[in-house]
């Protein structure tokens, strides 16, 4: 491609997106740069307290268990207070516990620490991803979702290359850091990034306010709460990447070196392939997507069954990350597009849960197949698991009425905070007021 169709590519890349989006991608960008605790909390139990491998798992498993309570809670948060103030409750509460959590040293503190922590991290997602939902048109949403994880993974990909230097140092620093690089997150979303909540829309004297949106409503909501069951699916097969693919590879005889090298394929391949690879998606039918991807994840890790060497396991990685480019942002989508405006922070709290609670299962999962039945086994759980999600998602959505793909939009004027569009409830496209 020349220089010129670079420019252009980039420039309808970015183009039409809202200047709040930009404040909002640049608060998780800074965000996820300062992400040192999820990344070496096992090395830093093990290595620098000397606990056991034991309790750092169960350190681990307090953290995740933090995420699944605070997923609907501040979904909650999220419709009531609004995202702005959910946002910075969620932040401000992570750099504190995140600080204290380095000067904890008694086994019993840290592991209840660890749980707050879990619990201030994962409380903005919901938050995060509603104001995004509210922001950004129905059709650019795909792209705006898939920039904010090609930045997630940018700045993970940063701060896990930068924290190994700080680890050497002190891991008191990257805790440290990480609470100040929070801080500064909290900073930007106050300067920068209004409350984008929807109001609700005004009503004749005498007209009954519309049904509230409470967590029951989204527990009986049967065909979101279908996609949140397959999201878990999906979920636990990425999982293994992290948590059955070391232990794997370990077991052929190959060092941690050799799974960093393997698994850094994954982060290198996001960052560079997202944004082109979301151009190609963007205006395809979201319903093949999750199915193709739900696939690929599948079949990805069931390919590691044949693996043997850190160039085939590395070249599993290339499939299952394609796999997990594809998904996301569209996954995301289609959680908006059935989540009702006033309703989004609770949907977005189960979305979030799904994720929380597969972090939870999977090293339970990979860890009793192995042990019991071996990696092989492992494997070809993961394709029957992507096989049955792709099944899922064609049974699912076969009937559901999602508005065509725009294939050209007119850019967005940068001072319009929210987008109005339809919304989907029960596969029916309703206007808002409806709903």
């Amino acid at each position: 491609m020349s220089v010129a169709g670079l420019k252009k590519a980039a420039h309808e890349t970015v183009a039409g997106l809202p200047r709040e989006f930009w404040w909002l991608w640049t608060s998780t960008l800074v965000n996820r740069l300062g992400a040192f605790v999820a990344t070496f909390m096992a090395l830093y139990l093990t290595l620098d307290r000397g606990y056991s491998a034991s309790y750092a798992g169960l350190v681990a498993a307090l953290h995740g268990l933090g995420g699944v309570v605070s997923s609907l809670g501040a979904g909650v948060m999220t419709d009531r207070l609004g995202r702005r103030p959910t946002m910075l409750i969620a932040q401000l509460s992570t750099a504190v516990s995140v600080a204290v959590l380095g000067f904890m040293v008694h086994p019993v503190a840290i592991a209840g620490v660890a749980f707050v922590v879990g619990m201030a991290s994962n409380a903005s997602r919901p938050a995060v991803q509603a104001m995004m939902a509210d922001i950004v048109r129905p059709e650019d949403r795909v792209r705006a979702f898939s920039l904010n994880y090609w930045a997630i993974n940018l700045g993970f990909a940063v701060s896990s290359a930068g924290a190994g230097f700080i680890a050497e140092y002190s891991y008191l620093a990257g805790f440290l850091g990480e609470a100040a690089l929070t801080l500064l997150c909290a900073f930007v979303v106050f300067l920068k990034v209004p409350e984008s909540r929807p109001e609700a829309a005004p009503r004749a004297a005498g007209t009954p306010p519309p049904d509230d949106v409470r967590l029951v409503t989204v527990l009986r909501d049967g065909r979101y709460m279908g996609v949140v069951g397959l999201s878990f699916l999906v979920a636990l097969i990425f999982q293994q990447g992290y948590v059955g693919l070391p232990v794997a590879m370990g077991t052929d005889g190959l060092s941690a070196s050799d799974f960093g090298t393997a698994i850094a394929v994954n982060g290198v391949l996001i960052v560079a392939l997202q944004i082109p690879v979301t151009r190609f998606i963007q205006h395809r039918d979201p319903r093949r997507l999750l199915i193709l991807s739900s696939m690929l994840a599948g079949y990805g890790f069931g390919l590691t069954a044949f693996a043997g060497s850190v160039g085939v396991y590395a070249l599993t990685v290339c499939v299952w990350t394609l796999a997990e480019i594809v998904n996301a942002p569209t996954q995301t989508g289609i959680v908006v597009q059935l989540s009702p405006a006033h309703g989004r922070g609770r949907y977005q709290g189960m979305y979030t849960m799904s994720w929380s609670v597969a972090a939870l299962v999977a090293p339970l999962m990979s860890g009793f197949v192995i042990d019991h039945y071996g990696a092989a086994w492992l494997w070809g759980t993961c394709a029957v698991l992507g096989t049955v999600a792709a099944a899922g998602y064609w049974l699912l959505m076969r009937n559901l009425d999602l508005p065509e793909p725009v294939v050209a939009a007119s850019p967005v004027p940068e001072d319009r905070a929210v987008a109005e569009e339809p919304v989907v409830a029960e596969g029916r496209v309703v206007t808002e007021g409806a709903v």
